[in-house]
């Protein structure tokens, strides 16, 4: 019932009736529940859902974020009385960790600000001393393309972020023609009418995007987050979101998709990738399919295309993403190293991803029927060659008592 809100057609299983055990029954109806659950597992945006990770993984997804996050923000208040909120904002990103509330200053009422708040991630690698002083330079962090932190703190298990709330949304509300407060499901899961950006928005943001990361790069700041939701909008320019979310350690919104390729191997290198994503997402007003990309169809610049084929075709995965080179001092050498710490907890899980494909592969191999059947003939074989060995040994003792006895 949570998924109604995706407005999805999902291919529901045979209903059980009380006592039916028909043996044809349960295999049908199991053969409809692993459909179902193939179904879901492959959206992209399903399988991130809170309701998917508890019913696949109910014991590491048993905690009440929500709760959680009200007692931080309680706290937060009680230190920090200037400000206050007007309503949470549910369920408005992809992530289970994170949580957003609609925010005002009791000294400005009638601006809108936005809080959210998430606590580490598995990357987590700066120490408390340098992730506290990470944090609290993010409202200094100016450049035209990254959207502007009010207020920044941090404790010893989660960080809170004030930022001014964006009434016109994010990139993927634009391509998406969503509204910003909708839930995440209900935005971008079965979006009515599919349209790519104009040719000139396309350029221009995408110019914008590409700005600002290389900014990112040359400071040795590790972002790793890049996708449209992460873009607010104001008018022609684009302003990158969440530049915390590499500080807190969290997952990328595409570490399904660059996990499983080796050679993507560095944060530089994942941007790019997400880069990928984004320009896809606003070239044809929805994501890729699938990664790699095997044919792209018409866009409006063959330019456009050709950027394309450079970052999500087969032999732009064969080959890896271009990297950036970074430039550290003190707190962007704690940052280069948790950089690091990050890029290799990824390439120990793509190591464990290609070993399970592997074991996969020769399992499925081993037990196909067609092998199945080529060890049945040689084992045949082996018998009949065996048995006439045996045969072959008792004519030759056969043969010399014979010739003893003469």
């Amino acid at each position: 019932k949570g998924y109604i809100i995706s407005a999805l057609s999902l291919p529901l299983p045979p209903k059980k009736l009380i006592g039916n055990m028909d043996r044809e029954f349960i295999a049908e109806r199991q053969k409809g529940l692993q459909n179902y659950l193939n179904v879901i597992t492959t959206n992209h945006i399903l399988s991130n859902c809170e309701l998917v990770k508890k019913f696949l993984d109910p014991n590491n997804y048993s905690v009440n974020y929500t709760e959680i996050a009200l007692q931080h923000v309680s706290m937060f208040f009680r230190s920090e009385p200037k400000w206050e909120v007007v309503e949470p904002l549910k369920d408005i990103g992809w992530r289970i960790r994170k949580r957003y509330f609609l925010m005002k200053s009791k000294n400005q009422p009638k601006e809108r600000l936005m809080l959210s708040w998430a606590d580490f991630g598995p990357d987590k690698y700066l120490s408390d001393k340098d992730f506290q002083c990470a944090v609290k330079l993010l409202p200094s962090c100016s450049h035209p393309y990254i959207y502007k932190v009010t207020f920044a703190t941090a404790n010893e298990s989660s960080a809170l972020v004030i930022r001014p709330f964006n009434e016109k949304g994010t990139l993927k509300d634009l391509i998406y023609k969503a509204k910003p407060k909708d839930p995440f499901l209900k935005k971008y899961c079965n979006p009515k009418k599919i349209q790519g950006l104009e040719l000139q928005q396309i350029k221009t943001f995408g110019r914008q995007i590409l700005e600002v990361l290389k900014f990112l790069h040359e400071k040795g700041f590790p972002y790793g987050h890049l996708h449209s939701s992460n873009v607010v909008l104001d008018g022609d320019t684009c302003r990158l979101l969440d530049l915390e979310n590499s500080l807190l350690g969290l997952p990328s919104f595409y570490r399904s998709y660059f996990s499983q390729f080796r050679k993507i191997n560095t944060l530089e290198g994942v941007d790019v990738h997400c880069f990928g994503h984004l320009l896809y997402e606003m070239t044809y007003g929805r994501p890729p399919d699938s990664i790699p990309v095997d044919g792209f169809p018409p866009a409006p610049s063959a330019s456009v295309v050709a950027v394309l084929e450079s970052i999500l075709s087969c032999e732009a995965i064969k080959n890896g993403m271009p990297s950036v080179s970074k430039i550290p001092t003190k707190l962007k050498e704690a940052l280069k190293t948790a950089k690091e710490c990050t890029e290799k907890r990824l390439t120990e899980e793509q190591k464990l991803i290609h070993q399970h494909r592997r074991l996969t592969r020769a399992q499925s191999h081993h037990g196909s029927e067609e092998e199945k059947k080529k060890r049945k003939i040689l084992a045949r074989k082996k018998s009949k060659l065996s048995a006439f060995e045996s045969g072959e040994e008792h004519s030759v003792k056969y043969s010399n008592s014979n010739n003893s006895g003469n």
